[in-house]
């Protein structure tokens, strides 16, 4: 598995799943893994040691009718029908 990791990235899979099994308070975990007490909070609580997409789950504006229906349009003249999508 090829994981790609941002170039901030301060946890891999491997050292997050060492996080939720570690023992210790949050702190001195946060100073172990040189990381904040928010991140190991967060890692101890998932389920999944993967990253999780980072879109937006829903869009944070909405269309006019009238640009509803150019979308539309512009979808069926690039042949990217709604069903496709």
């Amino acid at each position: 598995m090829i994981v790609k990791l941002h170039k901030q990235a301060r946890t891999t899979p491997a050292i997050r799943e060492e996080i939720k099994h570690a023992v210790g308070t949050l702190a001195e975990l946060a100073a172990r893994f040189n990381v904040s007490i928010h991140t190991i909070r967060k890692w101890k609580q998932r389920d999944s040691v993967l990253d999780q997409p980072h879109t937006a789950h829903r869009l944070q504006t909405t269309l006019s009718p009238a640009q509803e229906i150019v979308a539309v349009e512009l979808r069926k003249l690039c042949r990217l029908g709604l069903d496709d999508l």
